[in-house]
């Protein structure tokens, strides 16, 4: 699951929902749609995860999770969420979710962060602690995995 990138690992759940909402017909509504508060999520979630990605190519960081880190970047968005690109991905995913307001887009978030959580973000630490030691571990007990 590593080798893909999230983004990719984003758009495959988004499309099986679509797939499995499609199937059911929508049955399985949870909520009114919401386009309007699910269009603010979703362009929040592209405001955070470009503010991260910038922070990136700004400080020449590689973005692909599998890369080799030559630095920790630790200012801006950085300072509240480890994990900014992913919390935007996930909050685009929301927006469609509370957008659409049925139950397979909602569950499409919840595996997203699952996976998220429980692979990328445990091997990126792992990773970066290896690379960067007690300068990581400090940085970890500051600031939060997502908020």
């Amino acid at each position: 699951m590593i080798r893909f990138r999230p983004p990719r690992v984003a758009m495959l759940f988004a499309g099986l929902a679509g797939v499995a909402d499609w199937l059911l017909r929508g049955r399985l509504q949870l909520s009114l749609p919401r386009p309007g508060v699910g269009w603010l999520l979703g362009a929040a979630g592209f405001l955070i995860m470009m503010r991260g990605w910038w922070l990136f190519k700004d400080a020449r960081v590689a973005i692909c999770p599998t890369a080799a880190t030559a630095r920790l970047v630790t200012h801006g968005i950085y300072r509240v969420s480890r994990n900014p690109m992913y919390l935007g991905l996930a909050l685009m995913m929301a927006g469609l979710a509370v957008g659409i307001g049925t139950f397979p887009f909602y569950a499409a978030v919840a595996a997203y962060f699952f996976v998220i959580d429980r692979v990328f973000c445990r091997h990126e630490e792992a990773k970066l602690s290896a690379r960067f030691g007690e300068e990581y571990l400090t940085y970890t007990r500051r600031v939060r995995r997502w908020l």
